[in-house]
């Protein structure tokens, strides 16, 4: 990944304004190598709303520096990495900068992203990683729920529903109906745990035998432990099929697996259009519209 692509992936989440951010990346990265002691490396795999690169801790330990011209989600993202530290099963916090927008974290590794490892291995790490990261106490007042994150994620996906290639394949009456379920099952919750919030196949990696999965990137919320096992579930469209591997799942995960699989027709119309917008599988998209339909 070059800075290029890491510019163009910013512009489409932050608007063209975010270019000037961009510039300054290489300014910010040496004013805080200064201060906090680290060595420089390279870019890392970046997302949609940070830069992330690699660098050696004074100590010696590997690490990685994010940078993001969203200062409060980054904010964020570093209280709730707090938060779940106790489960072990998030990297530490080894620095933070909200003024920049920069936080520093222990380097996962070896940070093989789950969907690369071996199909049949993963139903028993994830079901090992949510029970970490659900045994987790919350905090006091947590002010994020499982409520506003789904009105979030429907209200900033469902603007996309006028795009040509996504109204060519789906229209608001399944989209409707996606809310509609998504509502029932926020209304009929049972006792809400501490969610990792975004839990997909990209935001888990090989910690190693010792660690097993380590979760990145959360948006803790409290909700129903069946949502952070449904992007995994949703990921076998167009492989062994949604329903078998939401029953492999929910048996993995100790999940009602009637209630994994209605949270899977209800998330379903997401991934399609992340399929329908990056040329995904037609085998994965049909597969997904018909769950949701």
């Amino acid at each position: 990944m070059d800075m290029e692509d890491v510019s163009a992936r910013l512009v489409a989440r932050f608007g063209p304004g975010v270019e000037e951010w961009t510039a300054r990346i290489p300014a910010f990265a040496a004013r805080l190598s200064a201060r906090w002691g680290f060595v420089p490396g390279e870019l890392f795999e970046s997302g949609a709303s940070a830069v992330v690169m690699r660098c050696q801790w004074p100590d010696g330990t590997p690490a990685v520096l994010k940078l993001s011209p969203d200062h409060e989600l980054l904010a964020k993202q570093a209280e709730m990495l707090r938060v779940f530290a106790p489960s072990g099963r998030v990297p530490g916090v080894l620095a933070l900068d909200t003024a920049i927008g920069a936080m520093a974290l222990e380097e996962v590794l070896p940070g093989t992203m789950a969907e690369d490892l071996p199909l049949p291995s993963l139903p028993r790490l994830w079901g090992d990683l949510l029970a970490a990261l659900h045994a987790v106490t919350p905090p006091a007042r947590w002010p994020w729920d499982l409520r506003g994150r789904c009105d979030e994620s429907f209200t900033r996906i469902g603007r996309r529903l006028a795009e040509p290639a996504i109204a060519a394949r789906l229209d608001r009456d399944l989209w409707q109906r996606a809310t509609r379920r998504c509502d029932a099952l926020l209304d009929s919750q049972g006792e809400p745990v501490l969610l990792h919030g975004d839990l997909h196949l990209g935001n888990a990696l090989d910690g190693g035998p010792s660690r097993g999965l380590i979760a990145i990137d959360p948006k803790a919320c409290l909700g129903d432990p069946c949502f952070d096992a449904v992007d995994y579930v949703l990921e076998g469209a167009g492989h062994e099929g949604v329903a078998a591997r939401s029953e492999q799942v929910a048996t993995a995960c100790g999940l009602d697996g009637d209630r994994l699989y209605a949270w899977s027709k209800a998330i379903a119309p997401m991934p399609a259009i992340a399929h329908l917008t990056y040329d995904g599988p037609e085998q994965a998209i049909d597969e997904l519209l018909a769950l949701a339909s």
